[in-house]
């Protein structure tokens, strides 16, 4: 069955040499309307120098729907300076109309026990609530991250009692040694968004890193486009949000970053038939 196009999401990591007006107009072109907005792009403010009420009237001009804001990090580690992150975060996506803040765990081989994490998830669900915001958990597949399994992720969520969701990355996905193992234990309705990209650099996967993250080819090394089988076979509706990471992509031209866009949709529904 072809996935629907309302489906498709684009991170805004795809275009690092785009401002918003140019970014929404762009997802309009090739026929999308959900983007991801990020604070770690140039100049480190999620709305550039743009006012809350100007990108939601963009939004608005170009049929955009603003899904997440990515991302609270490291939000396993609470401190006052991270809660300060997350309530600027919520504000923001509460001021620009997004639906859901992408909650990252520490990813600098420092050891998380459950306990903690758990802690940390019920002092930032408190926040999310005060907001009406979707939280949306990542486990990061890199070996020193200190959340890499969703299948925990999924179970301290649980234990926490907090209406979170996950969100799966088929980057992370593939990194982490276990995850094929795990992946049919998550509850698929606890699946919040799903993270899209492709690798073709060489070498063991436990040492990729961002930088090698390209949209989807022929070469990819992830079997992104069997993950997504996977996931559709077993009764996921929500989004998939394309998140290339590459350095490359700042030489792209927005005629480049669209055919990726278009030729990475046609690779999915090709498989997905």
């Amino acid at each position: 069955m072809e996935i629907a196009l309302n489906r498709f999401c684009v991170n805004r990591k795809i275009a690092p040499g785009l401002d918003i007006p140019a970014f929404f107009k762009l997802v309009n072109r090739v026929g999308l309307n959900k983007v991801e907005l990020r604070n770690d792009m140039p100049g480190g403010k999620v709305t550039d120098d743009l006012s809350h009420q100007q990108v939601r009237y963009l939004a608005e001009q170009y049929n955009i729907d603003i899904v997440t804001i990515n991302a609270v990090y490291p939000f396993n580690q609470p401190t006052p300076a991270v809660c300060a992150l997350t309530d600027s975060l919520l504000k923001e996506a509460q001021q620009v109309g997004a639906g859901a803040v992408v909650l990252c765990p520490l990813n600098d081989g420092t050891a998380i026990d459950d306990q903690s994490v758990v802690t940390a998830l019920q002092t930032l669900s408190a926040m999310f609530d005060r907001y009406g915001i979707q939280g949306l958990v990542e486990p990061l597949g890199f070996p020193q991250s200190s959340l890499r399994s969703p299948a925990l992720a999924q179970a301290l969520i649980r234990e926490a009692g907090v209406p979170f969701k996950l969100l799966i990355d088929t980057f992370h996905h593939a990194l982490y040694p276990a995850a094929a193992s795990e992946i049919n234990s998550v509850d698929i309705t606890m699946i919040g968004l799903v993270h899209l990209s492709g690798v073709e650099a060489p070498g063991p996967l436990e040492t990729l890193t961002d930088d090698d993250r390209v949209m989807l080819t022929s070469g990819d090394r992830l079997d992104t486009l069997g993950q997504i089988k996977a996931l559709e076979s077993r009764g996921y509706k929500g989004l998939y949000a394309f998140e290339p990471f590459s350095s490359t992509l700042a030489s792209w031209r927005e005629a480049d970053i669209a055919d990726a866009i278009r030729s990475s949709i046609e690779r999915i529904q090709q498989h997905c038939a």
